[in-house]
């Protein structure tokens, strides 16, 4: 018997891809208007410098572990208690702006005070557009009657906190929430599941994961034994790792459980 449902957070509750991608074109329309350049060139080559960079520093082996995608480095500020987040704090400000410079460059714009402009605006911007799906407080306020809910998140504290300041109706929802920074290893690890299972004292036969991310949500799920559904609203081909369920709407959910 289900008692208790596990959540992911980005893109399964809030819509961070969209958030992004808004952010993204708000900070790009500067430099349409300053320069002439197409936004999506710029957008696309920001992204292509950023995931360059990010993969350059020697914390990329445990934003991997943790769950930390360069984007998020765009705007996150990573002032957490832990040895390798201090480490982020003192790189990701060149990073920041050194993407913004780089895709500019790319874009065959020599403007460094510019690229430092539009990163600081990225970081208005992201915060100014937090988007939630339409479903998700009204299927979360009905499962609240009847279930346990425990957010189970990968992300640095810091951000993962700003993510649910802005959007601050979400945490009220939930009886636990589990960040992976503060743990110390982020999904797929089958051990931050089994710490989830402890912090709401059940079996993992009474759980059900939901969560958007195959190779993190699922594919960890899977290993700690625990009954899963895949929210694939984009309708991307499964892969080799196979859910319990697959639904496209939260509403679904109940049809589940």
């Amino acid at each position: 018997m289900i008692t208790t449902l596990f959540f992911d957070l980005d893109d399964t509750l809030l819509w961070d891809k969209k958030s992004i991608q808004q952010a993204f074109q708000a900070t790009c329309k500067l430099a349409h208007e300053k320069h002439g350049l197409k936004q999506q060139a710029l957008e696309d080559a920001v992204r292509g410098e950023a995931r360059k960079l990010y993969a350059s520093y020697d914390t990329f082996e445990f934003t991997q572990m943790i769950g930390i995608n360069p984007f998020e480095g765009l705007w996150g500020t990573f002032d957490d208690d832990h040895t390798s987040f201090r480490k982020m704090y003192e790189v990701i400000p060149t990073y920041r702006k050194q993407a913004w410079i780089n895709g500019l460059t790319a874009c065959g714009i020599d403007d460094p005070d510019f690229g430092e402009q539009l990163a600081e605006q990225f970081i208005k911007e992201r915060e100014r557009h937090p988007y939630v799906y339409e479903e998700t407080f009204s299927v979360l306020g009905k499962l609240k009657e009847n279930y346990q809910l425990l957010l189970l998140t990968n992300g640095a504290p810091s951000l993962q906190q700003k993510k649910l300041a802005i959007t601050p109706e979400i945490k009220e929802y939930f009886n636990h929430i589990l960040i992976s920074g503060d743990f110390g290893k982020g999904k797929p690890d089958p051990s931050i599941f089994e710490h989830a299972l402890k912090l709401a004292n059940v079996k993992k036969e009474e759980v059900l994961m939901v969560g958007d991310n195959l190779m993190t949500d699922i594919l960890g799920s899977n290993r700690a034994g625990i009954k899963n559904v895949w929210i694939n609203r984009e309708e991307k081909e499964m892969q080799e790792v196979i859910p319990t369920y697959e639904i496209k709407h939260l509403e679904e959910l109940f049809e589940l459980i």
